[in-house]
């Protein structure tokens, strides 16, 4: 008689399925577990026809070729997975990277200039209004009186009164500046062991360089921006805040207050530069890497803004002042030094710093966006599509 038996583990042999003698053998023995679910089931039909006595055995060259093929599919499938997993961590885990094939070198510097000014000064646009105010002594002696006088006259469009100058004139400033800064730098660089070319710090001159060239570039349009930001439905746009200055005041009138602007720019721009580039020579020296992540650029370009715009911040209220001019009955100054003095002697050294809280909430975030904003876009703009960040 025949003996029918079922045997539902058997840990000594390899497979998830089997029925014996049916010329199918499942068996994936590549990274899985031994034993299977069913690893055998065995049954003699006791009339003498059946299926045999199965077992689970390892496959018949000869009678498992379905078996073999499987097995070797498998492997191929693995082997696909693992390359395309170490491709992925080759290449910084397969996220997005955006590249834009720029071939010049000058042009990839300019556009992540332009585009570096135009985001950071559009996000702090309401702070620079407000800060305008407080320079000038428009709408009120703090931030939230000026905040509540424009919202109360103009609505949230009153925050952002001028922005489109601003964004014009920074734009194209920026990516001049930049474009100077970098040029400039890597050319009075000294090389590693050598000798420096000049008994200053090259990023001290280049950030000078820098800063007398946008603003001789910009500045009649800083100039009308400033004058559509305090006065008040006196001109209707750009253009017609442009021939009305011309017409009345005469072509000079756009470059009023130019000599305390450069005066004021060069310092800032270059204690500005200066401290960014000692910051991100600081970080490479204590991180021990060659790379500076976008928010470790993002602190370091805030934290040159904090320094430099503290130390130059009273001949940037001058300026302001003398951009004014006798608009609604206030002092005509003749020069710079006029215009320190007689602010000093009006309301003391407070007021060479009237506007710095509003002035540093605007120029740290402002500094540090744009630095980072210029550093990602020249990682987005490469001469070639194969070429790594």
């Amino acid at each position: 008689m025949g003996k029918t038996g079922i045997q539902l583990f058997d840990d000594s042999r390899n497979g998830l399925f089997c029925v014996s003698d049916l010329g199918c053998d499942w068996s994936l023995t590549s990274g899985y577990p031994v034993g299977g679910l069913f690893a055998s089931v065995n049954q003699t039909n006791p009339l003498g026809s059946g299926f045999g006595s199965g077992s689970l055995s390892s496959p018949d060259p000869s009678n498992g070729s379905l078996s073999a093929q499987l097995n070797g599919k498998v492997e191929e499938w693995e082997e696909v997975v693992n390359g395309e997993k170490k491709k992925k961590k080759k290449n910084g885990g397969g996220g997005l990277k955006l590249k834009i094939k720029v071939g010049n070198p000058s042009l990839r510097r300019l556009i992540s200039g332009a585009v570096a000014g135009a985001v950071s000064r559009t996000v702090v646009a309401p702070l620079e209004t407000i800060r305008t105010h407080l320079m000038v002594g428009s709408g009120g002696n703090s931030s939230t009186e000026v905040f509540g006088d424009i919202m109360k006259h103009e609505g949230w469009t009153g925050l952002f009164r001028g922005n489109l100058v601003n964004v014009i004139r920074v734009a194209p400033a920026r990516a001049v500046e930049l474009f100077v800064f970098e040029t400039v730098n890597k050319k009075l660089s000294p090389e590693h062991g050598e000798q420096s070319k000049i008994p200053i710090p090259a990023s001290l001159l280049a950030g000078a360089c820098a800063g007398v060239s946008q603003t001789l570039l910009t500045y009649p349009l800083e100039l009308v921006k400033t004058r559509l930001t305090i006065q008040r439905g006196v001109y209707k746009g750009i253009f017609d805040a442009f021939v009305k200055i011309i017409r009345e005041e005469g072509p000079t009138e756009l470059y009023r207050g130019l000599a305390p602007s450069l005066i004021g720019v060069v310092p800032y721009a270059a204690t500005n530069y200066f401290a960014y580039d000692s910051l991100r020579k600081a970080y490479r020296s204590f991180s021990k890497q060659e790379k500076i992540g976008n928010i470790e650029t993002l602190l370091i370009g805030s934290l040159a803004g904090a320094l430099s715009s503290t130390a130059t911040f009273p001949l940037e209220v001058a300026r302001k002042h003398m951009q004014v001019g006798a608009v609604s009955g206030r002092v005509v100054y003749k020069n710079m030094l006029d215009a320190l003095v007689s602010i000093l002697e009006h309301e003391g050294i407070l007021g060479w710093y009237k506007g710095l809280g509003p002035s540093c909430l605007k120029l740290v975030p402002a500094a540090g966006i744009s630095f980072m904003c210029y550093e990602a876009c020249k990682k987005i703009l490469v001469e070639n599509s194969n070429q790594e960040a």
